[in-house]
């Protein structure tokens, strides 16, 4: 099945899993999906022509299940707004095998641990990275603002960044070497 859609979402940075995890069941929000390891590789061309363009191509693995999508440009907005299509695919391993045939290649590599919850019209992540914890709120912008509220925080909060170039500016920051954000084995 293929969706397309406009993706509206933001972060929040939290302290650890477990504040994240209270503040989430806090509001009342209901457990759509246990916590499972994602790992998501982002595909371009030699030339980054998506890059480029502002645009992303992700294949996701997340316990057996796997889901190619394409995103647009972010678009002017208050939240991270942009065009997303995507579609479950039965072998993520495959589906990157036949893009790198193609002529794309994995340029980045991402892990996490998600956990995820549902409110009002929303989608509530909580994701713990090798570079902290996050609670990302995917839906619409009513809903989005009341849950981030509900999690005592407000627009001053809101974190636009993709996960790749919060990396690089915690890469940055440090002084670590700019690579896959992996969890250590």
């Amino acid at each position: 099945m293929s969706t397309s859609t406009l993706e509206r979402e933001i972060k929040l940075r939290f302290a650890s899993a477990a504040e994240a995890r209270a503040a989430i069941l806090d509001t009342k929000a209901t457990l759509l999906r246990g916590r499972r390891l994602q790992e998501d590789c982002l595909l371009d061309t030699p030339d980054e022509r998506l890059r480029s363009a502002r645009s992303v191509l992700r294949v996701r693995m997340d316990q057996g299940r796997s889901i190619l999508t394409y995103k647009g440009p972010v678009q002017p907005s208050p939240f991270k707004l942009r065009e997303e299509r995507e579609t479950v695919v039965g072998d993520g391993e495959a589906m990157l095998s036949i893009l790198e045939r193609l002529g794309f290649a994995v340029w980045f590599r991402y892990q996490k641990y998600r956990e995820e919850f549902g409110a009002l019209d929303a989608v509530i992540a909580l994701d713990e990275t090798p570079i902290g914890t996050f609670v990302e709120v995917e839906g619409g912008e009513e809903a989005i603002i009341a849950i981030a509220a509900a999690l005592g925080r407000g627009p001053a909060d809101y974190v636009l960044d993709s996960y790749r170039a919060l990396y690089a500016q915690h890469c940055a920051a440090t002084g670590a070497a700019a690579r896959d954000m992996v969890f250590d084995d």
